[in-house]
């Protein structure tokens, strides 16, 4: 065994090697989970967004005892601008057709990540007992959807 000289210690290549090679895997790990995580929040902004259309809707339902005919009656905000998340906003969802008790808001995501561009559209069924709305249509894919949506 050789005696050091001036007390001087290091780490070996292989150690380095290894140290690089752990923080490559959490990396490859990290990445893709906290993509996901931001294309979430944008999502759940948009949800929280239309949350006002789907109250003014539901109130006109309560008030008139069908659904609204149009976007102005039902009092929903169609103005894209809202979130820098929405493209586009529609009253009725295209394809879809008003009746007097249900009605469906499509909301045209974009500046996601992957996909760049999804919708997602809600759907309210009125009753006596009020709107039940539900938010499991659209393109956008189910992992970005909160938990009552999927």
């Amino acid at each position: 065994m050789q005696k050091m000289k001036n007390g001087q210690a290091g780490f070996t290549l292989i150690e380095l090697m290894i140290v690089v090679a752990i923080i490559g895997i959490l990396a490859a790990v990290a990445i893709p989970a906290y993509q996901d995580y931001t294309i979430r929040a944008k999502v759940t902004e948009v949800i929280t967004m239309a949350a006002s259309a789907k109250t003014s809707i539901s109130e006109y339902y309560t008030t008139m005892g069908e659904m609204p005919a149009n976007a102005n009656d039902a009092g929903v905000n169609t103005n894209a601008d809202q979130s820098t998340y929405v493209s586009g906003i529609a009253y009725p969802a295209a394809g879809t057709a008003i009746t007097t008790t249900v009605a469906t808001v499509e909301y045209t995501l974009t500046n996601l990540g992957d996909p760049d561009t999804s919708t997602i559209v809600f759907e309210g069924t009125g009753s006596v007992t009020g709107v039940q709305w539900a938010c499991d249509g659209g393109t956008v894919a189910a992992k970005y959807l909160p938990a009552n949506c999927r």
